[in-house]
């Protein structure tokens, strides 16, 4: 058995001012949503020009967005058991590096089957980071800021949404590219992009909190003392001692399926269900209408496939600018108020918008500014969802609970989202349409009440407060 020792490193951790070095955190894992957004948004926008190119109906685009959500859930439950193993800094660089060669990859497809695989693949790489970067976000950034940084992050996919939306119109424009290459292009390039990741990524340590509970509590030490020489010459302030802080008793231990099947069902059994629901309607909700959004604005509202992107860049912005102007109030008010209001009011908006679109109420303008204004609010409590479950469940389990419950909401929501609504669109009618922004609407009211009932008062606490790590020794024994 490994001996125990006393440590108090969280409490370093969390008495940090705020610092270069979280800014640093932020950008190396941020860019992570930004890449992710960035391919999603591709093929969104490019959805068109990829039908064109490889003969693909409408039906078979909304199956490869599935296979794209289906790759994703595998790469978690495989990659987040392995960060949990191995240590969050080489998981999250061998995740990139699988999203890197699968994404340009992508742009060589030649036909639907190829195109399908390559984005199982590249589904597989963004699905490993998930456990990997929320639980080194979770674990580095101080408790009185941790809602607002990870729902910040998580809201970035929304810049590279951005960037995708605005490459596409020139990838998509004759008068730039050759048509036949452009989307290729698009897709060549997003790869090529997450050599920056990996570089970047380069200056992030090892979380020390894994380091401790994993019978390496010199190493997790030489680690925190680096950070905060760092903090120090960048605040030019020093830091009060140490030994003032509260410190917790380790002893290091392996953990089994038994002990990540124990603390879901039998310990925490209301934070499974709770980060069930509302990873499972955040998921079908986004899938099913942004895989496909470009279908919609197409089919419905005779967009040109070369101008999608110029709708795409205000749903983006009310995307990103939802966790951005929101996140502060999920530290301040608290996680259970903040994340049932923003899903109740998305879920409300999303019946009522499905409704105005069934009856011909609106334009391509007024429907974009509709989904703006929902997915501002949908953002920020799609965000805070990774949160909970990450800091819902101890330490040594951290990556792969938030893989789990990413694979398996994802897997119950979001797999058959793009699908249903590509074959509701291709129907032509939009009463059938209606039925399917009615059940994502109602999913996300159904998840706010669930969060009033057994949200998790999180807000500004150590993650050893909320969740107890599993190597605690809480009496004298030896």
């Amino acid at each position: 058995m490994s001996q125990a020792f006393t440590t108090n490193i969280p409490a370093r951790l969390d008495r940090l001012p705020w610092s270069r070095f979280h800014w640093l955190v932020v950008a190396a894992l941020g860019i992570t949503w930004i890449l992710d957004g960035l391919e999603v948004t591709l093929v969104g926008s490019l959805s068109p020009a990829i039908s064109q190119g490889l003969g693909l109906t409408t039906t078979q685009i909304g199956l490869t967005g599935s296979a794209y959500i289906l790759g994703a859930v595998l790469g978690a439950l495989v990659f987040g058991r392995l960060t949990d193993t191995f240590g969050r800094r080489r998981l999250f660089t061998i995740t990139v590096g699988v999203y890197l060669l699968a994404t340009i990859a992508t742009g060589f497809a030649w036909d639907f089957w190829s195109f399908m695989l390559f984005r199982f693949l590249t589904g597989a790489g963004i699905g490993g980071e998930y456990g990997a970067v929320n639980s080194a976000i979770q674990e580095l950034i101080p408790a009185r800021r941790r809602g607002y940084t990870d729902l910040a992050i998580n809201g970035s996919f929304w810049v590279g949404a951005a960037l995708g939306a605005a490459g596409s119109l020139v990838v998509l424009n004759p008068d730039v590219v050759d048509q036949a290459w452009g989307w290729r292009l698009a897709f060549i390039i997003g790869g090529l992009l997450a050599l920056i990741v990996i570089f970047i990524r380069r200056y992030i340590p090892e979380s020390p909190r894994w380091l401790m509970t994993h019978g390496k509590p010199e190493e997790a030490l030489a680690i925190m003392e680096a950070i905060e020489a760092s903090v120090e010459r960048s605040t030019g302030k020093p830091l009060s001692p140490a030994s003032e802080l509260p410190t917790l008793r380790l002893r290091p231990m392996r953990t089994s399926w038994f002990d990540i099947a124990k603390s879901l069902v039998v310990q925490h059994p209301k934070r499974t269900t709770l980060g069930l629901v509302l990873m499972a309607t955040q998921a079908f909700c986004y899938n099913a209408i942004f895989f496909t959004y470009a279908l919609i604005l197409t089919k419905f509202y005779d967009v040109p496939g070369s101008a999608i992107g110029w709708f795409i860049l205000p749903f983006a912005a009310g995307n990103f600018l939802g966790p951005l102007l929101l996140g502060h109030f999920f530290d301040s008010v608290g996680r259970k108020p903040m994340i049932a209001l923003t899903y109740g009011l998305a879920g409300v908006l999303l019946c009522l918008t499905g409704w105005m679109f069934s009856e011909g109420m609106l334009t391509a303008t007024t429907q974009t500014a509709a989904w703006t204004v929902i997915f501002f609010f949908a953002s920020a409590g799609a965000s805070a969802a990774y949160l909970t479950v990450g800091e819902s469940f101890p330490l040594e389990i951290r990556a792969v609970t938030i893989s789990l419950f990413y694979a398996f909401g994802t897997l119950l929501g979001g797999v058959g989202g793009p699908a249903l609504f590509g074959a509701l669109i291709d129907t032509g009618e939009r009463s059938q349409i209606l039925w399917g922004y009615l059940l994502g609407g109602g999913l996300m009211i159904v998840a706010a009440v669930v969060e009033l009932f057994l949200g998790v008062a999180a807000e500004r606490k150590p993650l050893e407060e909320v969740a107890p790590p599993l190597s605690q020794v809480l009496d004298d024994a030896p």
